[in-house]
């Protein structure tokens, strides 16, 4: 299989995809996020692994809107501790680094550590595990990550602090993304879906009562502004269940009571 990722190896999505499917797969390096839903539409990888929200930072709407422009779905989802390590070539102090490259996720998240170390400037990059590579291949001196344990391991960095992000229990929730019409997930207990509400009163607390009327939990909500309607907004919500006829019936019902709905995936809850 090949897989998508965001990133490089050593990155946060190899070790969701590593753990997902295997370490017997092909990894497909994206340095951007949205050239993956086009690399799973034209077949140039089966699938794709895709940050959708951090326990500390919140949702990335970048890609909630990927998925739904894309003809893609949902098919599962992944979530993964997150571990943060300042690391940087052997034999060096944490008083010898002056730059501090990483992931503008990875620097928020890590940011209360850092007061400590004022001479420290903090960079902005575009993957945690490019940089640990970077400051191998380039021998950079000064120069550390925030990055994996397995990125420290793959480039040969030496870890100068671990677990330095400020929140101890960090999540990020991954979601796995491929091309419409392929297997069909057998016995869904989740969805991901996204409606419009029509412009009237009480229009949202229908909707919340309808999933209530067919027990089908309400796990996640998500508004997110239509880009041709201004102040009008598109809601992306999650739905957990036991019963999938239950689900169909109340997505019917809520069909009806919205301008629009889509079904973005159906899959096992994690």
């Amino acid at each position: 299989m090949k897989v998508a990722i965001q990133g490089i190896k050593g990155s946060y999505h190899h070790i969701v995809a590593e753990n997902y499917f295997g370490i017997n797969n092909e990894m497909d390096e994206c340095m951007t996020f949205a050239e993956m839903p086009d690399k799973v539409l034209s077949d140039a990888v089966d699938i794709a692994v895709m940050a959708i929200e951090n326990s500390i930072a919140g949702a990335i709407l970048s890609n909630y809107a990927l998925i739904d422009e894309a003809d893609v779905t949902v098919v599962g989802e992944y979530y993964l501790p997150i571990h943060h390590n300042l690391m940087a070539l052997h034999g060096q102090d944490i008083s010898e680094i002056k730059e501090v490259y990483s992931h503008p996720m990875a620097l928020l998240q890590c940011r209360k550590f850092f007061r400590k170390y004022p001479h420290i400037h903090l960079i902005e990059d575009k993957d945690t595990a490019d940089v640990a590579k970077r400051i191998r291949d380039k021998k950079l001196k000064g120069v550390a990550a925030i990055a994996s344990s397995l990125a420290a391991e793959i480039y040969d960095l030496e870890i100068l602090a671990s677990e330095i992000q400020t929140v101890k229990d960090n999540h990020t929730r991954f979601v796995i993304v491929e091309k419409k019409g392929k297997d069909l997930i057998e016995f869904p207990t989740k969805a991901s879906i996204k409606f419009v509400l029509k412009d009237e009163s009480g229009s949202l607390g229908e909707v919340l009562m309808e999933l209530a009327k067919h027990k089908v939990n309400l796990s996640k909500i998500q508004s997110l502004p239509i880009i041709d309607k201004p102040w009008e907004y598109a809601f992306f919500a999650d739905l957990v269940f036991t019963d999938y006829i239950e689900y169909k019936n109340a997505l019917s019902d809520i069909t009806s009571k919205v301008s629009s709905c889509k079904v973005l995936g159906e899959y096992k809850k994690n």
